[in-house]
């Protein structure tokens, strides 16, 4: 008789641990973007610019990840940029700046080929970050294969297209 009482009792704690869970997912969770840190970078009238970005694309036909090209923001108008804990920059907006970046493209198990990595500039304009909160990813490039050299573009998507913004 004991064991069934034993067992239901953990079946009954079990239970409303789970009914305890919150349905939302944590503000750590990836792909989840914090509401306090855009409703912050809005309050503060900046944006988020990714702080560095890597490029992939699913293989269907090969089955496989094909590891495209990664950048990181290495300078803004020649200072070191203060990274934040969420791996993002606040920016002022309808502020042009300059970001010195490095771009290197990486082997098929996703490790950086040294060779491969150049540096280059990016300007960005007063027009091009005029509503605060948002988020902005700066790619290597337009697409993740198929692509040579160190072509900075600006997107709000995480995995753009040749269609990015």
């Amino acid at each position: 008789m004991k064991p069934v009482v034993t067992l239901t009792i953990a079946c009954l704690l079990l239970l409303t641990g789970c009914q305890s869970l919150s349905d939302t997912p944590p503000e750590s969770a990836a792909g989840n973007e914090s509401r306090s840190s855009k409703a912050e970078a809005a309050d503060r009238n900046t944006v988020l610019l990714s702080a560095q970005h890597c490029l992939s694309e699913y293989l269907k036909e090969q089955g496989r990840v094909h590891y495209g090209p990664c950048l990181k923001i290495i300078t803004i108008n020649g200072d070191t940029p203060q990274v934040r804990q969420d791996g993002f920059i606040a920016l002022p907006v309808a502020t042009p700046m300059t970001l010195g970046i490095s771009c290197v493209y990486r082997h098929a198990d996703g490790s950086p080929i040294p060779v491969t990595m150049e540096t280059a500039d990016f300007s960005i304009s007063a027009q091009a970050f005029t509503k605060p909160g948002n988020r902005w990813y700066l790619h290597a490039h337009t697409q993740a294969r198929q692509v040579i050299g160190c072509e900075p573009t600006l997107s709000r998507s995480t995995k753009p297209t040749q269609a990015t913004d």
